[in-house]
């Protein structure tokens, strides 16, 4: 890794360094900026616990417990310079421990850990925000656990233990954390070796498919078989078009997330009463990248042939543009995603909308880079 010297035209390479040699420390240090920033795992994630130790019959604590977009729980283990060989099963167990928490209990456990570190805030209440839902749609840990690792050195047989699990549908991700120094200045580079991100999508794909063939006969799996197929449809008009705008597809919610570009994320998302897509700013809790975009309101919506609403999310991290799907439209599809009747045109609409949506907004954005 280098740095970009301005004055000098030049680059100076940074030194990599071992965290010990650094004196940084796992929980001290690495665990807390993470619990801090957690987008640097590359998703929104609310933690929800840190060496959490609450489990029945034994005194194991867990690094970071979290919730993701969908309501689901993972679990986060940290190890600097070395894995050791026994990380994958102890975040295995972690897992099975943490299958049976119901929604209650996960509230109970995130209020522990507000009341701990961030007095006078509600669980629940941050995570139907968080979640973006109403209080009669939270239902959390309807799906197995996630488990997210993150080192600087991964032993072999802790990576051939993931990949194993990885093609047998447990969900796994292998981040790698490495430290540089240059002088006093220390930087730190977090990037994700497993699975490697250009060959997610064909994992992703290969999974899901695998459950539309294989699950139809449950409820959820045939939820989820549905999305899966919509989305592919959708990926293949894209394509059509020549549009890449979709990067990855997600089976567990009505809600997916689009292909990033700079700060922010293009989502396509799909609502219990209605279609939108959106830029959306995950990590803006002061409001300076909607606000560098707001200079452009009138330009962007001059422009636009549509209604963009700007929300700024007050008290949130996240901020976000979006454009819905209009009311007209809507009752002429009568709001009904699980008719596959109306896909076609509502497959028409996402296409156009997040064209004509992403050509408007992608060069202001470009520009207040």
């Amino acid at each position: 890794m280098y740095k970009i010297n301005r004055n000098t035209n030049n680059i100076e390479k940074l030194e990599k360094k071992l965290f010990k040699e650094l004196k940084i420390k796992e929980r001290d240090h690495l665990q807390e900026w993470i619990a801090k920033n957690p987008e640097i795992l590359g998703e929104d994630l609310l933690i929800i616990q840190k060496e959490y130790s609450g489990f029945n019959d034994t005194n194991e604590r867990l690094d970071l417990l979290a919730v993701d977009k969908f309501g689901g729980l993972v679990i986060i283990e940290n190890k600097l310079d070395d894995t050791g060989r026994d990380v994958v099963w102890q975040a295995l167990k972690y897992a099975s421990y943490c299958s049976t928490l119901t929604t209650n209990q996960i509230i109970r456990i995130y209020q522990e850990y507000l009341d701990r570190f961030q007095s006078d805030l509600d669980a629940k209440q941050n995570l139907l925000d968080f979640l973006e839902i109403s209080e009669d749609e939270l239902l959390l840990n309807r799906n197995d656990q996630r488990i997210i690792f993150v080192a600087n050195n991964y032993r072999k047989e802790v990576t051939s233990t993931v990949l194993w699990l990885l093609k047998h549908d447990l969900k796994i991700k292998c981040f790698r954390a490495t430290p540089y120094a240059m002088g006093d200045d220390m930087f730190l580079q977090v990037e994700q070796i497993i699975p490697l991100p250009e060959t997610a999508e064909f994992m992703i794909d290969a999974q899901e498919k695998e459950k539309e063939e294989n699950a139809k006969s449950k409820t959820v799996e045939a939820s989820e078989a549905r999305l899966t197929k919509f989305w592919l449809l959708l990926k293949n008009k894209l394509k059509d078009k020549n549009l890449d705008y979709l990067e990855r597809i997600s089976a567990n919610a009505y809600y997916n997330l689009g292909f990033t570009r700079n700060s922010g994320y293009y989502n396509f998302c799909i609502g219990r009463h209605g279609f939108r897509v959106e830029l959306y700013f995950s990590n803006d809790p002061n409001k300076e990248i909607i606000g560098a975009m707001s200079k452009f309101q009138h330009e962007i919506e001059q422009s636009f042939d549509g209604i963009i609403e700007w929300e700024r999310l007050e008290g949130k991290r996240a901020s976000r543009i979006k454009y819905e799907m209009p009311k007209e439209q809507i009752d002429r599809l009568e709001g009904k995603f699980s008719d596959e009747l109306y896909w076609n045109d509502l497959i028409n609409w996402y296409a156009d909308a997040m064209h004509k949506f992403y050509t408007t907004l992608n060069p202001y954005l470009e520009r207040i880079r």
